[in-house]
């Protein structure tokens, strides 16, 4: 489900209302714990969070002329979906993660390469994904992309 939102703020408006409680405390979270370097942006269809041209002209090598996205929310039919590139990358942040995330919720994770689902909106833990949306700077990574996504 691709948003044709052009903004952030667009985009939350066109959500249902129970979404649109989730998807804003999602982006405060990351908003809140994102370190320097990064900006908020549409990107294919969901908000994005990416690092600019300004501080890697060269872009997404999948199409450079599309900054380098890092981590997306989106209100997806079933689900909302949280993706982290890191977690994809960096096999120490995926333990990290897998490990710590009992911790905040019961049942299993419901999670892809980079994709974390939430079906139930309520077992959301915030407070983790704020803790891994900041353990990655964006020169931090730049160098892991530069280093094992883009050969």
């Amino acid at each position: 489900m691709q948003s044709k939102a052009t903004t952030p703020t667009e985009y939350i408006h066109e959500l249902p209302d129970d979404r649109k409680e989730v998807i804003t405390k999602l982006r405060d979270t990351i908003l809140s714990n994102l370190p320097e370097g990064f900006e908020e942006t549409m990107n294919y269809g969901m908000l994005g969070y990416v690092v600019p041209h300004s501080k890697y002209p060269d872009g997404y090598h999948c199409d450079p002329k599309l900054p380098l996205p890092f981590i997306n929310i989106a209100s997806q039919k079933n689900h909302i979906g949280f993706y982290h590139m890191g977690i994809y990358s960096d096999p120490n942040l995926l333990e990290w993660f897998t490990t710590e995330y009992p911790k905040y919720v019961s049942g299993k994770l419901d999670m892809g390469k980079s994709c974390i689902r939430f079906k139930n909106m309520k077992k959301i833990p915030f407070e983790l994904l704020g803790e891994l949306a900041s353990k990655m700077t964006a020169e931090q990574w730049i160098e892991r992309y530069e280093s094992v996504v883009k050969k």
